[in-house]
This record gives C-alpha cells, sequence and structure tokens, in this order.
C-alpha cells in the first residue's frame, strides 16, 4: 500500500510533473523548429531544381508520389503542401524571422495565404506566439485587420502611468473594438448592448484580448450613501489593475469623461488594494470626434482611454442594403442619363 502522507512528497511530485511538462514543450518547439526548417530547405531545392531543368509546376505531382511511396507513414507531401513549401521559400528567402520559425506549419499556411506583407506576416507570427492562438483564432484576427486595431484607442496614459504600464495598457486597447457576434439594430440601447456582451463573454473576452478577468455587469458600488452601477467591470492581470467599461449607444460626448471617473474614483476608493495599480477607465462609443476626445483627455490625471466599437448589421437591415452587382448597375443607369 503507497504511504500518502510522506513528508514534502506532493512538492516534490509537483516539481516532477512541472519538469516534464516543461521538457515536453520544448521538444514540441524544437520539432516544430525541425519541421519548418525541413519544408523551407525543401522549398528552396524545388525552386531551384525547376529553374535549373526548366522543370513545369506538374513535377510537383511526381515528387509528391515518390516522397509518400519512400515514406509512407509521414503525412505533409502532398502537392498542395509542396506548393505551399516553394511559396514559404520565396517568402522568406534569406532566412525565417524567428517567430515565424517558432510557430506551427498550419499557422504559417495561413500567413501565406491571407497575408502578403512581409511585416504583417511577422506580426501575427509573434502575436500567435505570445497568445497562444490556434489556427482559427489567428484567422478570426486577420480578418479583423487586428493590427490596424491594435494600440489605436486615443488615451491618456503616457501622462497618467508609468511607462512600462503605459506602454502595455495602450497595446490592449483596440480602436474600433470588433463586436460583430453582436447584431445590433441603429436604435439599440446601451443595455441591449451590454446584455449582448455578457451573453458572448467567450466571443467579448477574445476581443478584449490576453489578461481580462471578468468581474462583472451593472457592478454595485455604494461611495458616501451614493450609488454606482459599472456597465462592465474587469480586472487585467499583466496590469494588475481595474478596467472600468462604460458603454455607449452613441457618439462620445464630453459628459461621458465625468461619469467614467466618477467610477474610476468609486473603485479605487471601495475595491482596489495597494499592491493594485490605478484603476482605468475605457468609454466604448458608436463614434467619436478625434480632436475633441485628445483635447479633453489632456487635464485628466486618472488613466482613461476612448474607443468605438462595431457590431454586425442585423439580417433584416443587411437584406435591405444594396448589392455590389446593384450598386454598379445603378452606377452605369447614371453613367447614361443625359
Amino acid at each position: 500500500m503507497i504511504n500518502a502522507s510522506l513528508e514534502g512528497y506532493e512538492f516534490f511530485l509537483q516539481d516532477l510533473k512541472t519538469r516534464i511538462q516543461q521538457t515536453q514543450v520544448r521538444a514540441a518547439l524544437a520539432v516544430n523548429r525541425e519541421l519548418v526548417g525541413l519544408y523551407w530547405q525543401l522549398g528552396r531545392d524545388i525552386t531551384e531544381a525547376q529553374s535549373r531543368y526548366a522543370w513545369g509546376d506538374k513535377v510537383l505531382e511526381r515528387i509528391a508520389a515518390d516522397l509518400k511511396s519512400a515514406f509512407p507513414g509521414i503525412e505533409g507531401f502532398s502537392r498542395t503542401n509542396l506548393y505551399r513549401m516553394r511559396v514559404f521559400y520565396k517568402a522568406y528567402s534569406e532566412i525565417v524571422p524567428q517567430a515565424v520559425g517558432q510557430i506551427p506549419w498550419g499557422h504559417n499556411a495561413v500567413l501565406l495565404e491571407k497575408l502578403k506583407n512581409l511585416d504583417e506576416r511577422i506580426w501575427y507570427a509573434q502575436q500567435t506566439l505570445e497568445h497562444g492562438w490556434s489556427r482559427s483564432i489567428l484567422e478570426l484576427q486577420i480578418r479583423s485587420n487586428l493590427h490596424k486595431r491594435q494600440g489605436k484607442a486615443i488615451t491618456n496614459f503616457s501622462s497618467t502611468m508609468p511607462p512600462v504600464q503605459s506602454d502595455l495598457a495602450q497595446q490592449i486597447l483596440k480602436d474600433p473594438f470588433n463586436f460583430d457576434f453582436l447584431t445590433l439594430g441603429a436604435d439599440a440601447h446601451e443595455r441591449a448592448l451590454e446584455r449582448g456582451l455578457v451573453t458572448h463573454l467567450t466571443s467579448f473576452m477574445l476581443e478584449l484580448g490576453v489578461g481580462f478577468a471578468f468581474v462583472g455587469s451593472q457592478y454595485h458600488l455604494e461611495v458616501g450613501g451614493e450609488d454606482f452601477y459599472i456597465d462592465l467591470l474587469f480586472y487585467h492581470l499583466k496590469l494588475r489593475a481595474y478596467v472600468v467599461i462604460e458603454l455607449k449607444a452613441r457618439d462620445f460626448q464630453i459628459g461621458d469623461v465625468g461619469q467614467v471617473l466618477g467610477y474610476v474614483g468609486a473603485i479605487d476608493a471601495t475595491l482596489r488594494h495597494p499592491q493594485d495599480a490605478p484603476t482605468i477607465g475605457l468609454i466604448l462609443c458608436k463614434g467619436k470626434n478625434g480632436a475633441m476626445a485628445e483635447y479633453v483627455l489632456r487635464g485628466v490625471t486618472a488613466p482613461l482611454g476612448i474607443a468605438d466599437y462595431t457590431t454586425a448589421l442585423p439580417d433584416d437591415l443587411e437584406s435591405d442594403l444594396p448589392s455590389i452587382a446593384q450598386l454598379e448597375a445603378e452606377l452605369a443607369r447614371l453613367g447614361d442619363a443625359p
């Protein structure tokens, strides 16, 4: 019978598990690097051989068949994949960027197929490594043009937070936030938007990004006999700060800043621990005057950001919009008009 009460055994066992897991991760990364490196070399060799011997693209079918015959237990030598290897080599003919070489081959195939710009590919590869994105999540982030939205919110972080924290806080905010998992009419109110975000919390958290922990919606606080109800309250694990989100189903107005500052002060007075960083406020609105938003934030001493959000059109509204063909026909008709 195993003695389960051995002194120090649980700590010893946990240490063994941790080391085994770390080794497994390192081994998987090493295997992936070797595989990506092999595919780059195969792409180079095929490209050079085709150029030297003037082979056409049909040779890829023969190479694929011969490699499958030689290595029947190994996948990855289809004609399509050989073509990807050739494209992979041409995309990185000098050297494979470090981040690109560390992500799985399937992710690299997505980058090659969806993106033409080298810098964008490297950016998404780095984000994949940092956040551990699956292939489907990577495709979703590319479709949403994350690289154009990341860190674009209007904020006063540089003047209200230490530099390192300010940079991190800026990067976690987007503009606009993409809530295309919601279908709301043009006259939808804040509560409808809030209920939709909470109902689709998984999609909402994915759009917010890594590090956000959900605390609550319509979060109630009482300060000095006054009741506060915060639309959405989060805690960011890396920033170690609460994040107050106020939703506005309209364009940004100057008075919104005072409202959010009241919520931020209430959180600092009641929930914030001495080890926490100052609470951050974020106003999400349907639109804003960027110059006015920047001007309003100049005199604010608490960390505050302002960003737009977008949602998908409801099916009934989308069906009322003219198609591309209809627009082209109408333009042609107008062009023929006297």
